[in-house]
């Protein structure tokens, strides 16, 4: 159980896929100009990475390690498929504002990493542990960037009003510079929690350290 947590928390902080792996930031920074479309994108990336890494790792000993690659895509790209029909069914509005990136999850880098490094080589336990670690690590800096960036930028938070009318949006933070500017504000809150986390190991290894000599 400590081993599935400590994979769960590394997704979540000192392995992000955003904020230290740094991959799939395209589409991070294009969907994070309000916060629904931010909870979209991390929700779907979740559920197609759950569910692919679940697959994969089942089936890890009947996939020809030559052809592995167009395996993975054609698992991706049916979980894509399903989580893209299903918002568009349920969410349109959501949908519509997303565009072609739903549909683009099946080469997003976090989850073809993923797949190849961890899920092909892991049990399912330990991938599930993984996809919710990553996922939801994917989906709270999705969160928090789209939040700032729709408070700052347009006073509004998951379309509704939280700042007075007299508030005058700084349009900066609605285009692409403001969003680098908020994600790498991000990037130092991580390494700063990063930081107290690994506190107390590094203070116990000095301790040990110091009762040896």
């Amino acid at each position: 159980m400590k081993r599935l947590w400590k994979i769960f928390v590394a997704g979540l902080v000192t392995e992000n896929p955003l904020l230290m792996l740094m991959i799939g930031l395209c589409s991070a920074l294009a969907v994070t100009t309000s916060v629904s479309n931010g909870l979209g994108m991390g929700l779907a990336m979740t559920f197609v990475l759950l569910f692919s890494e679940i697959i994969i790792s089942a089936f890890k000993k009947a996939i020809p390690n030559s052809i592995r690659m167009p395996i993975f895509i054609i698992v991706i790209a049916a979980f894509t498929t399903i989580i893209d029909y299903v918002m568009q069914a349920y969410f349109p509005e959501l949908s519509k504002s997303m565009g072609v990136f739903i549909p683009l999850i099946v080469v997003n880098c976090i989850i073809m990493g993923r797949v190849e490094a961890f899920s092909y080589k892991k049990g399912i336990l330990d991938c599930v542990a993984d996809s919710f670690g990553m996922g939801l690590g994917y989906t709270w800096v999705l969160v928090g960037i789209a939040a700032v960036r729709e408070i700052l930028g347009n006073g509004t938070f998951a379309g509704l009003q939280v700042l007075p009318d007299s508030y005058q949006p700084i349009l900066f933070f609605t285009l692409s510079p403001g969003g680098f500017l908020v994600f790498a504000l991000f990037i130092s809150f991580n390494i700063w929690l990063k930081g107290r986390m690994n506190r107390p190991k590094a203070k116990a290894q000095d301790s040990a350290k110091g009762a040896a000599a």
